[in-house]
Order: structure tokens, then sequence, then C-alpha cells
């Protein structure tokens, strides 16, 4: 995530040529000429985004003055292997049209020598980071989809026609017929890459170091828990909501660019409640958040949500701001209600230190439930992306885990007559 402040006398010269990028609004054209996505072999997905702080007098209700956010222009991309080989891949494929981009910020200078340098200065580590499935690169992602793709013509041809009711038999043509068009070269099925050395160990050593540091910690914290509890709980109590509708003009920007695909984008940027103590607690929340994404929740599932493909979470503006990116599969009052019923706690927990939210109950409470209000608030801190880029259009978080099924299911060497069947129903 690169972010820089816009020269606002440039603002709009600047959501002009960003839209110039889409084949709709907010839906890029993969081959436009400032940012070539669809030359990039490793990312998924990207944005460009001008963050505002359409909300930012909310925070008078707390008796606070708004602190001045300068809009932000952000580039954002979910990409395999090492950030910093993408980076440069970006430099050489889209450093002109990059150039021209950032040159709309008031720190970057169209003569600017090393626009890498430059781009690696103004990279934001997110505080938390969801993946659908850790591992599943872009190349795994198309050939499953090529695959799956073939196997579903080839079972509309005569001969496979005729075994219906016959698993084992069309399993082993369907086999027969992929093994073909790969020696021929007309199908890809490439191996897993092994994971590097370097990463496999501080992954190890990821995973061992949050319970380690607790454990250390545990006596105080079992000492401070009382006093945590009744200082959070006062606030709570306190705690200021806002009602407000968003307004009719903001809501038809949003719809304007949503479900153009089966996947939309949302990003969210608010204020977190003034203090301390909610800037500690909601940084402590999301290393918790980013420790499960990481080690817990890495295999299609966030909590029992399936539909998001990534998202991350970034504290901003000295942690006083968070900005919320994230691909999902549906729309957005689905995307909304799925986790208001399936996980409004974890809802809560990171986004009850938010200005404005509804008024939770020790962290985990309230808050989501209030279904209306929640929306409310989520729609008015929400912002359209300029510019926003999938690399596999159509297909569903769901529809990637099925590919991947069909592959492993196509492998097996001896199914059994049920083994067959279920995996033909995958087809």
């Amino acid at each position: 995530m690169i972010t820089a402040p816009v020269d606002e006398r440039r603002l709009d010269a600047l959501r002009e040529l960003l839209a110039g990028m889409n084949r709709a609004p907010g839906l890029a054209d993969p081959r436009n000429t400032l940012v070539p996505f669809y030359q990039f072999g490793t990312l998924h997905v990207a944005r460009l985004v001008i963050i505002e702080a359409l909300t930012n007098d909310d925070i008078r209700a707390h008796g606070e003055e708004p602190r001045p956010w300068p809009p932000t222009l952000a580039f954002l991309g979910d990409v395999d292997g090492d950030g910093e080989w993408f980076l440069a891949e970006l430099a050489v494929r889209a450093g002109e049209g990059l150039t021209r981009i950032f040159d709309h910020c008031v720190d970057f200078s169209a003569g600017h020598s090393d626009l890498l340098a430059w781009m690696r200065d103004h990279n934001r580590r997110p505080a938390a980071n969801y993946v659908n499935w850790r591992g599943r690169t872009l190349r795994q992602v198309r050939e499953e989809a090529a695959l799956v793709e073939r196997l579903r013509a080839h079972l509309r041809s005569p001969e496979l026609v005729a075994m219906r009711g016959h698993p084992l038999a069309q399993h082993a043509a369907l086999k027969a017929r992929v093994d073909i068009a790969v020696a021929e070269g007309k199908l890809r099925l490439s191996e897993p890459e092994p994971t590097p050395a370097p990463w496999w160990l501080a992954n190890i050593l990821h995973l061992l170091a949050w319970p380690l540091v607790l454990l250390l910690l545990s006596p105080l914290l079992v000492l401070a828990a009382p006093v945590y509890l009744w200082r959070l709980r006062r606030l709570e109590r306190a705690d200021p909501e806002n009602r407000e509708r968003p307004g009719r003009a903001h809501l038809a920007r949003l719809a304007e660019q949503e479900d153009l695909d089966v996947s939309n984008q949302f990003n969210v940027f608010g204020q977190v409640k003034p203090g301390r103590f909610r800037r500690l607690t909601i940084r402590v929340l999301l290393g918790l958040l980013d420790y499960s994404a990481r080690h817990v929740y890495r295999r299609g599932y966030l909590t029992r949500v399936q539909t998001i493909h990534f998202a991350r979470w970034v504290l901003l503006d000295g942690g006083r701001r968070v900005y919320f990116a994230s691909n999902y599969d549906g729309s957005a009052d689905s995307y909304m209600d799925d986790f208001i019923n399936k996980v409004a706690w974890g809802l809560n927990l990171v986004f009850g230190n938010g200005v404005g939210y509804p008024r939770c109950r020790w962290l985990v409470l309230g808050g989501a439930k209030h279904e209306q209000k929640y929306k409310y608030t989520l729609r008015r801190n929400q912002l359209p992306s300029q510019c926003w880029y999938k690399a596999y259009p159509g297909l569903t978080a769901v529809d990637l885990a099925r590919n991947a099924q069909v592959r492993a299911g196509l492998a097996l060497r001896r199914p059994t007559r049920a083994a067959a069947s279920r995996w033909l129903e995958l087809l």
C-alpha cells in the first residue's frame, strides 16, 4: 500500500486521469496504458483510491476538534511472493504511468530520479492482513479455471454423455483427455513451488511469538484486567452514537461501481475514538486479528465468512485513523449481513473503537447487532475506488476452492465409485 497526500489544486485532474483507466465506473481496463495490470503474473487484486475524511467532524461529539486530513492517494496490491519484487516490477512495467499519477501528490516530482525508492518510502504496512487461502497463487487460480472449463466442455461431448451413470469410466476418460492436453501444451498444470525457507522460518517464529509474549505478560494482564474492564465499560456507556443516514448522492456514487462483477471492492476510512486507551486497544486487537488470519483463518474462512478474497486494516495518522479495504463476493448488503449474522462480535472488536459506531458492551456485545445503525455508519465512512482490478473476473472464492478440489480429484489414480461421483458433481 503506497500512500501520498494529493495536491488539492490538482485533485479533480487526478480523478479524471484515474477514471481514464476504467472500462466501467471504478472497474479497471486491464490493458489501460497507465498501469497495464494484465502484464503482472502475480497480482491478484489492485486498486487506486483517494482516501478522504468524509466524516471528519463526527469526532466533535467526543468533545474533540477534528484533525486536518488531506486527500491521500493510495495504491494497493495483493500479490504472490515478495512484495519488494513486485514493487520493482511495477516500477519497470508501469513507471511512466505511475509517474503521471503520483505527480499529483505534494511530495512527488515528475523528474524524480528513483520511482522505486519513492514507493518504498511511502509504503504502509497493514496492522492486520487477511488472505482467503494462503499459498494459492494467481498461476494456480488461472490454470485450475482453465482445467475446469476444459473438463466441462469434454463432459458435453457425445463420448462422455454416453458414459453417464458410469462415474469411474467418465473419470478415467476425462483424465486421459487432460493428460493429452498437458502433453500437447494446450493445458498447463504447474506443480506448486516450494515455500522459501526464510519465509517458513519467519512464519514459525511469528506463530510462537504471540503465545510466548502473552504467557510472559500473563501475571501483569491478570492484575490489569479489572482496571482495564472498568475503564472500558465506563467509556462504552458514554460513547456517543451517530445515527445520521448517508446522503443519497454519496450512496449513488458507491452504487455506481458495485455489482459489475461477482466480486466487489470495499473501502472504509474513519477515526479511532480519542484517547490513548482506545488507540492501544485497537492496536492490540488488530495484532490478534492479524495473528488469527495468518495462522488460524488461512483456508477459505474468516471465522464463518467465506466470501472475502483479501482484506487489510491499516492504522494512519499516528493510530488516530483506520483504513479498511476488502475484496469480497456478492452485493454490499449481503456482505454486511454476512458479518452481522455470523461474526458481529468480530466487527465490534475492531470497528467498535471507531467514532460513530453503534454502542458496544464489553467490546463484543451490541454494536453491529443494531443492524440499521451499523449499516448507516459503515456507508457514511465508505469510499469509492477510483480504479479497481481483479485478475480473475467471474470467479468467486467458492469457485476457486471448488476448482482446486477438481484438480485434486482428477489426480486420484484409483478413485472409488462414490469418490468419482462426488468429483463429477463438482463439475
